[in-house]
């Protein structure tokens, strides 16, 4: 799928065409099973060769100056009937109307959906708010990973004090242990007294 970046080039493209009176604007999604050159083509004509190296200029200057990006490669400047410029995502086609008419890229790509300027600035659109909405359910999923993290540290805690009472109550234990032997030693004691007083 095309990225966001990628469509906001394609339409810098497309204003500096219609910037430069470029004729018959169209914009081809291409099949992706079909073309694994390139995602897109913007297919326009100028009304000679003059307009056309004209159109192509505009598009070189505004997609260097607006985001650092040059084609790469462009083809048929010099003749000027039919200028190429590659960007890899998509690929510029200005015709003269001749060629255009003879060589018939749009027939040529039947599986190809035509879009509009404005359906492109739609499905921009959408591309950018799926974008936003990723990060919020990934601040979501972190969240939820420190509660778990969280957690059996919570456990661990309650673990330490349990373990810690335990080894208080034994503790508590011992001095009644002494009192019962304590008690043990002066009854053993009264008891050989008893013993005496008994012979007599």
């Amino acid at each position: 799928m095309p990225s966001t970046e990628s469509n906001k080039l394609l339409l810098a493209a497309t204003a500096a065409a219609e910037d430069k009176k470029a004729e018959d604007i169209r914009i081809l999604a291409l099949d992706p099973s079909e073309s694994g050159l390139t995602d897109y083509f913007l297919i326009c004509n100028g009304t000679n060769d003059r307009q056309n190296v004209a159109i192509s200029d505009e598009i070189e200057l505004k997609l260097k100056r607006e985001f650092g990006v040059y084609p790469n490669s462009v083809e048929g400047r010099r003749q000027a009937e039919w200028i190429l410029m590659d960007y890899v995502d998509f690929i510029v086609h200005i015709f003269s109307p001749e060629k255009r008419a003879f060589y018939g890229l749009e027939r040529l790509r039947k599986s190809a959906t035509s879009l509009s300027v404005a359906e492109l600035n739609t499905e921009l659109k959408a591309s950018i708010a799926a974008v936003r909405k990723a990060p919020k359910k990934a601040a979501a999923k972190k969240t939820v990973a420190k509660a778990v993290k969280k957690a059996p540290a919570k456990k661990a805690a309650a673990k330490k004090t349990v373990a810690k009472a335990a080894k208080k109550a034994p503790a508590k234990k011992a001095p009644a242990k002494k009192a019962v032997k304590a008690a043990k030693k002066v009854v053993a004691k009264k008891a050989p007294a008893k013993k005496k007083s008994s012979k007599r």
